[in-house]
């Protein structure tokens, strides 16, 4: 049965499961301004009254890479129960991808951070805790949406900035520059026919547009990355300092391209396993637990 969301039009509620006052997980319809159709699926702790019936916790909105032609889902549900396990509220935002082309994806994150502060009673969220984790591509996306860069077209939709704003940001081998070091099938999937329109270009080009209201941020990448350079994360960091944004970055030496856990549980349909550095990296699986330890840090200092 499909149940309209009262508390916002453009949305509405097509499943929701709940098992014993423990969990509810379910997905929200978020309607795209060019009439496709994106989903936010939620992972969501309910509260019990043995213990603290009140509980508010901090969320995570992931947004999984796949160069804006696909949503990965190594870098979804796995990552949503990583978070999960670790006492966050998560939600998977599966944005559209092309024939779509900018700004969809960026109002779709935009309605699911305004979701997501909006059902804060619901969803037992900390509405002051609400950080955004990108991969690759989802990187660029969940950055686009903290930088001034996006702020116009947020209005137009009739969106406040600061409201849709994540409190903390987490890249994971973000797409960041549309310069020399691009991935330039992202942006081609982004823009399409105005992939060479060099206004459009410079207005996502990330690091360009970094400032004081960015909210801190949190960094990996590894070094031996062929398909999104590692100068995409260090242009980041540099503009973060330059900005006085706080940031906190980890660089690997080795492993390929869209790891996610970079475990054995995410590795592509195929890889051997073990041994395989474009798929499973022992050094790149501690990314979740300083992450975590950031979060807490970061939260802890607002």
């Amino acid at each position: 049965m499909l149940v309209e969301d009262a508390a916002n039009p453009r949305s509405r509620q097509t499943e929701r499961r709940q098992e014993r006052e423990t969990m509810q997980h379910f997905t929200q319809v978020i309607d795209g301004i060019d009439g496709s159709r994106a989903e936010l699926v939620g992972y969501v702790i309910d509260n019990s009254p043995e213990m603290d019936p009140d509980r508010r916790r901090p969320a995570i909105l992931i947004i999984p890479g796949g160069g804006y032609a696909i949503g990965s889902d190594r870098e979804s549900e796995p990552v949503a129960l990583q978070f999960l396990a670790a006492g966050y509220q998560a939600f998977v935002l599966k944005y559209s991808c092309v024939p779509s082309r900018y700004p969809v994806a960026l109002l779709e994150m935009a309605e699911a951070m305004s979701m997501i502060r909006g059902h804060a009673d619901e969803w037992h969220v900390d509405a002051g805790r609400v950080a955004a984790i990108g991969f690759s591509a989802g990187g660029h996306l969940a950055a686009n949406l903290t930088t001034v860069s996006s702020d116009a077209e947020l209005r137009d939709a009739g969106y406040d900035p600061a409201a849709v704003r994540p409190d903390a940001l987490l890249l994971c081998y973000p797409v960041i520059t549309s310069g020399r070091f691009a991935h330039r099938g992202s942006f081609d999937n982004l823009l399409g026919d105005g992939k060479d329109d060099a206004s459009l270009l410079e207005l996502l080009s990330i690091e360009k547009h970094v400032d004081a209201t960015m909210p801190p941020v949190f960094i990996w990448h590894t070094i031996t990355d062929q398909a999104v350079p590692v100068e995409n994360s260090l242009l980041m960091i540099h503009a973060c300092r330059d900005a006085g944004v706080s940031v906190e970055a980890h660089l690997f030496p080795q492993g390929g391209h869209g790891l996610s856990l970079a475990t054995v549980d995410t590795a592509r349909a195929g890889s051997p396993g073990e041994g395989d550095l474009n798929n499973v990296v022992p050094a790149v699986q501690i990314w979740p637990r300083l992450a975590f330890d950031w979060l807490r840090r970061t939260f802890d200092a607002r």
